[in-house]
């Protein structure tokens, strides 16, 4: 088989068994990796002080399985249709339904493109003030753009099946067994199990809104990659155990360093482990140079998700528009408003989950090209069922602009109180499964 066919250039239409060549080993590899990020320890350190050491762990363990089985469902169903993850949001939405959840999941890439060059910038600033002597933000921050740029012209998956299944994984879990003793190597483990949170912002079910909301923003690219899988249970497993683990170890390992070392925010604990002395900072250069998968990954999908709105064009060229947005966007934005965008994004994309998982069961639990290509243009009744789940979502964990959450306090909203990610999911799956039986779909004849 030749390079191109291992990496997923295919267009919109099903990928030919030829090409499904991604197994269980592959897909938990590809996507333990994808969890092995700079990123998720910094999500981890979010969760504290407000919560206590306990209390978050219990909230990652929670929103940690949550949030994975609807990942490795994603998965499944994505190795069920053999499409990309915005074309199969047409068999529930319809073909222009489709083009919303489109728009957001290029915003949501472009976003997490952004956070990635700025934790990749920073862990190398600080390693190179530290080192050399120079801080150079600015110049890190393009390096990494451009880096994430290129990387995506190569395409993910066959650098991920090279690279990281060769050598990267490896090297990165060597790097952060070192850090987990490193971090772990004098923390008084039992004073801070015992120490009480301070309060305030994150609740407990808030803190699982944000573990969930790492695994869920996975959910709109996870079909681009396990299209190419093999089969449905592989896909499944290999997805949801690959990135459990990795996502439960660094959100804790997050939550441990901040408290344990007294720092203040999510951007000084880079700086914390620079210092560190030389095996941390060895690490952490390892870590900051396999960081690169992620945002490439991103800069990809979003690519492909342009293209079901336009798959007349050129990918390379979307690639590179969508490099040049996320440089300028990691000057405007900074790892403080990190949290914030985690709950946004689960809202929007948990019951979205939730609607396409209503219409697949009432498939069949199997889609066929024609359920997906023989859509009408837009479908009511499941549009309706996700706006439903994200306002639920959006009453009981207001995010976003000023505006918008000054509009909702008028409502008297649970402020946290039983989180959004659970109610918004069932409500929208409920919602889903009843107005799509009640409008008797039957798929049309193929318009394409």
């Amino acid at each position: 088989m030749s390079t191109r066919e291992r990496t997923p250039s295919w267009g919109i239409t099903p990928v030919p068994g030829r090409l499904r060549t991604l197994g269980s080993l592959d897909n938990a590899m590809l996507w333990g990796s994808l969890g092995l990020s700079l990123l998720v320890l910094v999500a981890g350190t979010v969760l504290v002080p407000a919560l206590s050491l306990r209390q978050a762990l219990l909230a990652i363990l929670v929103g940690g399985v949550f949030g994975n089985v609807l990942l490795g469902l994603a998965a499944l169903i994505g190795a069920d249709a053999g499409v990309p993850a915005m074309v199969l949001l047409r068999a529930p939405l319809g073909r222009a339904g489709s083009w919303a959840p489109t728009a957001l999941n290029v915003l949501q890439n472009l976003g997490w493109t952004i956070f990635e060059v700025l934790v990749i910038a920073t862990a190398a600033s600080a390693l190179s003030q530290r080192v050399f002597g120079f801080h150079a933000l600015w110049a890190w921050k393009l390096a990494a753009a451009a880096a994430a740029t290129g990387l995506a012209l190569v395409g993910p998956v066959g650098f991920v099946r090279e690279w990281v299944k060769r050598f990267a994984l490896w090297i990165v879990l060597a790097s952060l067994g070192y850090l987990t003793w490193w971090s772990l190597h004098g923390a008084h483990l039992g004073a801070l199990w015992s120490q009480p949170g301070k309060g305030g912002f994150p609740s407990f079910w808030q803190g699982v809104d944000l573990m969930v909301a790492m695994p869920v923003s996975w959910l709109p690219l996870a079909a681009d990659y396990t299209r190419f899988s093999r089969g449905r249970s592989g896909a499944f497993w290999g997805t949801a155990l690959g990135y459990l683990v990795p996502n439960m170890w660094l959100y804790g390992l997050g939550a441990i360093l901040l408290l344990s070392r007294g720092l203040a925010d999510a951007p000084s604990v880079l700086t914390a482990v620079a210092a560190g002395g030389a095996g941390a900072a060895v690490a952490l250069l390892a870590l900051g140079v396999d960081e690169t998968k992620e945002p490439f990954a991103n800069v990809y999908s979003a690519a492909v998700s342009l293209q079901n709105v336009v798959p007349e064009a050129s990918q390379r060229l979307l690639i590179v528009a969508v490099g040049a947005v996320s440089a300028g966007g990691a000057f405007a934005i900074d790892l403080v408003q990190y949290g914030s965008f985690l709950l946004l994004l689960g809202s929007f994309f948990v019951p979205l989950f939730g609607v396409l998982l209503a219409d697949w069961l009432l498939a069949g639990a199997h889609y066929r090209e024609r359920d997906v290509f023989g859509a009408p243009a837009v479908r009511p009744a499941q549009l309706a069922a996700w706006l439903a789940g994200f306002l639920l979502y959006q009453w009981l964990s207001p995010v976003g602009p000023a505006w918008w959450t000054d509009v909702l306090a008028h409502t008297h909203p649970g402020l946290g109180a039983i989180g959004g990610s659970l109610p918004s999911f069932a409500l929208a799956l409920a919602l889903g499964l009843v107005l799509g039986a009640a409008a008797q779909r039957r798929p049309t004849p193929a318009v394409e």
